[in-house]
């Protein structure tokens, strides 16, 4: 569906952000783009939307580069920024201004939407807080029902409830012709929502593994004193976490936080032992 192929990027007088970054994003998958803060993630975004242009390589949607701006590329890709402003008006008025840009935009599953998120049509956007105003957008960017929907930083300002409440509606949506990416630092807010994980680290992609594989070759919890595996990647709170070889254990659920941790700290080996893996699997 989108490619990002040998693309850089850096602003006027600073180093690259983004650096021979190579990734394909496809329906039918929900991606989780992590990174920490100034890793070129909402840069990354801005791109695949058209609103920035790399410095070298390209952005296709579907074959057609995003720099164009193109009505038939544009009209089936909806970013939710981590940062916006939107307008004095009512949610009602928003959405006939806005809708008509969307030819799969859904009225009914808009309106639904704002009502679980326990809001009204008639609301003021400029008087809601800031939780309620990206509820809003969140709402609207689902029913426009693009192609590719980008989503960055979408659970910040929400509550714990409300975070829940994020999960569900995502989860429920996903389908095999829609392509969904959300960007975070909150890695831990992504539990059980995503199907894939790919991490910015130093500019460059550090990990990019769709969760299978990960549970496939990974094993993620306390370690026990009979174990002669050595970890991957440990860390000493809630009793000592840990990253193990999989080989012959359990299928374990994959820890987020601590994958994203140990891609951080010992890329090469995580991704070593996941090649491995899928090499073992094809002989």
């Amino acid at each position: 569906m989108l490619t990002v192929k040998h693309l850089n990027f850096n602003y006027p007088n600073s180093r690259f952000v983004l650096k021979s970054i190579n990734l394909d994003f496809t329906a039918g998958n929900i991606y989780g783009l992590f990174g920490k803060n100034g890793e070129g993630k909402s840069t990354l975004l801005k791109i695949m939307t058209g609103l920035l242009f790399p410095k070298n390589g390209n952005c296709l949607l579907e074959g057609n580069e995003m720099r164009k701006r193109e009505v038939q590329s544009l009209q089936h890709i909806f970013l939710v920024p981590e940062d916006f402003e939107l307008p004095a008006i009512s949610i009602l008025s928003f959405e006939k201004v806005q809708s008509c840009f969307y030819p799969q935009f859904s009225k009914e599953q808009f309106y639904e939407l704002i009502k679980e998120f326990q809001l009204s049509p008639t609301d003021v956007i400029s008087k809601l807080s800031f939780g309620q105003k990206k509820k809003v957008l969140i709402a609207f960017g689902i029913a426009t029902n693009t192609k590719l929907l980008l989503m960055d930083e979408p659970t910040n300002g929400l509550d714990i409830p409300s975070k829940s409440q994020f999960r569900k509606v995502m989860a429920s949506i996903a389908n095999e012709n829609k392509c969904i990416v959300i960007s975070t630092h909150q890695v831990r807010d992504l539990h059980s929502l995503i199907n894939h994980v790919m991490i910015l680290d130093n500019a460059q992609v550090a990990f990019d593994q769709p969760l299978d594989k990960v549970s496939d070759g990974l094993w993620f919890g306390k370690p026990s004193t009979n174990d002669s595996t050595e970890p991957i990647y440990s860390e000493s709170s809630f009793g000592g976490k840990a990253i193990l070889p999989r080989l012959d254990k359990n299928e374990t659920e994959v820890d987020l936080e601590l994958l994203f941790n140990g891609v951080l700290s010992t890329p090469g080996k995580i991704n070593a032992i996941l090649n491995q893996t899928q090499n073992d699997e094809r002989v």
